[in-house]
């Protein structure tokens, strides 16, 4: 586990180090991907009148900004790496805020909608209460946050230059309720295949109306 600071800052200029230097391939590796399953996840249980106000937490180079926006929502971005907050404002038109992930500034009710597709996983888990706690300020009350990310046995460190943690259903449970937030739905990705090959645990969770 992580505590101290000094290592979280570490931790979290390595991993922003990577995707600042590798932005480019990064956004041509991902553009293609389908993750229409998360969005409709996410917007199915928004309750909310249309249109939503949706952060893409994490949202790289603006690819799921992009979809949120021609589907009508008012889509905010978020990233910690400046390359990917420079791609995403001239893709998308849309906000982007440049925040890192260990040092949110976030409005308060702000949002009907969070979309933490593939980025939460780069929280250690000794901080990701914090992090849990700042994302559930921002939504608004009764309002949805979907996260993907991929599974493992609770492990974390490095691979590949970046910094991530790997929980199963279970952990992620624990933390997520101890943050304030009732389970709406799981499911594993990519869909269609056996369980050993679907790498990628999607939750959608709610924020009580208190």
């Amino acid at each position: 586990m992580v505590d101290d600071v000094k290592d979280l800052q570490a931790i979290s200029a390595a991993t922003l180090d990577y995707y600042n230097e590798h932005a480019e391939s990064f956004q041509a590796g991902t553009r293609d991907h389908d993750v229409s399953q998360n969005i409709a996840a996410l917007l199915r249980h928004i309750s909310a009148t249309p249109p939503y106000r949706i952060l893409d937490f994490g949202c790289g180079p603006g690819r799921d900004l992009k979809s949120f926006s021609r589907l009508g929502h008012v889509a905010t971005g978020l990233d910690g790496s400046e390359a990917f907050v420079s791609m995403a404002r001239a893709a998308t038109g849309c906000e982007v805020l440049h925040q890192d992930f260990l040092a949110l500034d976030l409005p308060v009710s702000r949002f009907d909608g969070i979309f933490a597709n593939a980025s939460l996983f780069h929280v250690p888990t000794d901080v990701l209460p914090r992090v849990l706690g700042q994302l559930h300020d921002a939504l608004k009350p009764d309002g949805v946050l979907f996260s993907s990310n991929p599974r493992g046995s609770n492990q974390e460190g490095w691979s590949a230059g970046r910094y991530g943690a790997y929980h199963d259903l279970d952990n992620w449970r624990r933390l997520m309720t101890a943050s304030g937030f009732v389970e709406l739905e799981h499911y594993y990705r990519p869909a269609g295949l056996a369980r050993v090959h679907q790498h990628w645990l999607a939750t959608v969770w709610r924020k009580p109306v208190a």
